[in-house]
């Protein structure tokens, strides 16, 4: 089974990069943009990785939604990587108080980005020790 990957952003540019960078890693891409669109995705699609952008238009910006993926018991084990261009370090630590998994800023080296990707791709393709 191909993993899934949410580009979360509402930048079509900053997507469009990202899913570029994504097309050499074996995922599949989906895409959202602002934070309520995805958590609507999230629940349809489980991706094993969200890429997640702060700073978004609507209600809820990127670490409400963070909140409510870690909060809820069926998604709590969704990597939430914040990807976005708020670097200090109280942004930082907002982000980990949020439940992200890691922390990206932009502008980030598409290499770095697909590591990190595949990182966690693989360590999730690993199975855990209460699914043996």
């Amino acid at each position: 089974m191909r993993h899934r990957v949410l580009i979360t952003d509402d930048h079509a540019d900053i997507r469009k990069l990202v899913r570029m960078t994504l097309d050499t890693a074996d995922v599949e891409v989906y895409e959202a943009d602002n934070a309520a669109s995805a958590l609507d995705l999230i629940y349809r699609i489980r991706p094993t990785v969200v890429l997640m952008d702060i700073m978004m238009p609507g209600e809820m910006d990127g670490l409400d939604a963070c909140r409510q993926i870690k909060a809820d018991a069926d998604l709590a084990r969704t990597i939430v990587i914040m990807l976005t261009a708020r670097g200090q370090q109280a942004d930082l630590d907002a982000g980990k108080t949020a439940g992200a998994d890691a922390y990206l800023v932009k502008p980030f080296s598409p290499l770095e980005l697909l590591g990190m990707v595949s990182r966690y791709v693989n360590d999730a393709s690993i199975p855990s020790q209460d699914s043996k």
